[in-house]
């Protein structure tokens, strides 16, 4: 091993980290900002009364699911010829 390897094996390193800790500064710049711009839209969507729907919104409430039990106003014996 040469001389010249104890000097280029750290110059690549720290280059490699500097390079990395400039992609990942944008990246976190550009999730942060994605990020309140979602926190804006939902405000904005708020106050202009449009909500969208939350997956509790999606479960049918006790009414709305079909019964299987015969209603007390039908007869069985009606529809029979």
């Amino acid at each position: 091993m040469t001389a010249a390897h104890f000097l280029f094996i750290p110059a690549v390193l720290v280059i490699g980290i500097v390079i990395g800790w400039i992609l990942g500064a944008r990246a976190a710049q550009d999730a942060f900002s994605a990020e309140l711009k979602r926190r804006e839209e939902r405000a904005r969507r708020r106050s202009e009364g449009t909500q969208i729907p939350s997956s509790k919104s999606q479960i049918p409430t006790h009414s709305q699911i079909p019964s299987s039990k015969p209603s007390p106003n039908s007869n069985p014996n009606q529809n029979r010829n």
